[in-house]
């Protein structure tokens, strides 16, 4: 209780604050909830620090300033109260001086209110026109990228292959909103052949809005699981809200990846692709290793022998159709291979790494439940020693949490490693309960940080780690 109560003296204590209205992404919504469960402020930053971007700076000297008037006043008036000899003053003063870390959590809102008003809004709106009007007279084939899971890897790899034989331009790491497709616009020079377009999914409207801001030809959707249902509360408004943009486009040159998700969705002039076949072609003889990803695929007389650094079979839809579309755009089979070719892991996503002789697999980019299923399924396949799963679960999953991270604790039951670890928080209970019947070691983890930290002393030679998944701080 004493260090609860310290904590909100501590002279961090500004700084926690702007740090969890940026974890939050600056909505206020979560940042009061977070607020209203957080009972010591001095473990809030465990896995993330403050990131000093200009937003940051303003907001965290704002409260500075705000915190050290108040204190002032309130010194001032214990002053004014001893020298008139004023009780009253007295305890007005004190309170005033302590009042400060249960008023400013809230006072710190009005910049950011009067921020998003007089800035954000009109700035954003002025440049959804911008951009449309830009785009509009791009003469080029713009592809929109959209779906619950794999947008990032889908437009990397579009970017890739299509760039061994056209000029080719696409948004850059996952900035995919309304701002972000704004700026990169402004770089381009209106000679690209293609332009890749990643479209973020954060509320019900968001993709209808992007399509018709970027005008797209194309459009590929990768797929659909439980993802920002604290959002769109139900997969069937996170569907509606995706595929908006095959309606944009009137169904023509819409590609659908075919997971279970999107069937409801799914009209005949729509083209579904999947690990086994892609725009007509054929997939066989998938090859997975730790080194990457080998497959062929066969149309009529003609055969094409891939090879890409990506592992995992769950890649090979991607890939088999990036390629398909890549000839279907009249690329030539070598420069399809070269590109192919040059497709490798991304950073925190199926990213492989030695250590101290073991072989550490890093997807701890963000997550959902397909990309817990290819996890496991890569985990049962490959070889090891000794083989452990570890993860903190999925955030995000709204009504389905109980539900999604039992089928978890089964996916990882299923793929039989010899150790789990499961980061403690909420959900963890939910994936025991799915692992019942797993006969390896269960580890809990209280200190996702100090795992992380030390695990290089906790694996050995020919161990094989998969770890998925991340858990902000703003999560309970």
């Amino acid at each position: 209780m004493i260090n609860q109560l310290l904590s909100l003296y501590s002279p961090h204590y500004p700084k926690i604050l702007v740090y969890m209205l940026q974890a939050s992404e600056y909505k206020i919504g979560p940042y009061i909830a977070w607020l209203h469960r957080t009972k010591n402020f001095n473990t809030v930053s465990e896995r993330r620090t403050l990131n000093l971007t200009k937003p940051a700076r303003l907001l965290l000297s704002a409260l500075g300033l705000g915190i050290l008037a108040q204190i002032f006043a309130g010194l001032l008036l214990i002053y004014l109260g001893i020298w008139h000899h004023l009780a009253g003053g007295i305890v007005f003063g004190v309170a005033v001086l302590i009042s400060y870390p249960l008023l400013w959590p809230y006072l710190l809102l009005i910049p950011l209110l009067l921020g998003r008003a007089l800035v954000d809004i009109p700035t954003e709106t002025r440049a959804a026109h911008q951009t449309q009007d830009a785009l509009a007279q791009h003469k080029s084939i713009k592809i929109a990228v959209t779906g619950s899971y794999g947008k990032t890897t889908m437009k990397e790899l579009l970017l890739t292959v299509l760039g061994e034989g056209f000029t080719v331009a696409a948004t850059p790491g996952n900035k995919n909103v309304t701002k972000s497709h704004a700026q990169f616009v402004k770089g381009l020079t209106g000679k690209e052949d293609i332009l890749v377009i990643e479209y973020g999914e954060g509320a019900p409207g968001d993709v209808a809005r992007f399509a018709q801001i970027t005008s797209p030809t194309h459009a590929v959707i990768t797929g659909l699981a439980p993802a920002h249902l604290d959002k769109y509360k139900t997969l069937a408004a996170a569907g509606k809200d995706i595929f908006s943009v095959a309606d944009y486009l009137k169904g023509e040159q819409v590609y659908v990846h075919g997971d279970e998700n999107v069937q409801p969705f799914l009209k005949k002039s729509y083209k579904v692709f999947d690990e086994h076949s892609a725009l007509g072609w054929r997939v066989s003889d998938v090859t997975v290793s730790l080194g990457g990803t080998s497959f062929n695929m066969t149309k009529g007389k003609t055969t094409l022998k891939l090879k890409s650094g990506l592992i995992g079979a769950h890649q090979v839809a991607y890939l088999s159709f990036v390629a398909a579309l890549s000839r279907e755009l009249g690329m030539s089979d070598e420069d399809i291979k070269n590109g192919i070719a040059k497709t490798m892991p991304f950073e925190h996503r199926m990213q492989p790494y030695r250590l101290h002789g073991a072989w550490i697999i890093d997807d701890t980019y963000n997550g959902n439940l397909e990309g817990i299923r290819a996890g496991t399924r890569l985990l049962k396949t490959l070889p090891a020693r000794r083989k452990l799963y570890v993860t903190p679960g999925l955030v995000d999953q709204g009504e389905e949490t109980e539900k999604v991270h039992k089928i978890i604790g089964k996916l990882i039951a299923d793929a039989k490693p010899d150790m789990v670890v499961l980061m403690q928080n909420s959900v963890t209970k939910y994936i025991q309960e799915g692992l019942k019947g797993y006969k390896g070691e269960i580890v809990l983890e209280p200190k996702p940080l100090d795992f992380y930290t030390n695990l290089a002393q906790f694996v050995a030679e020919g161990d094989l780690v998969l770890m998925q998944n991340d858990w902000p701080d703003n999560y309970s």
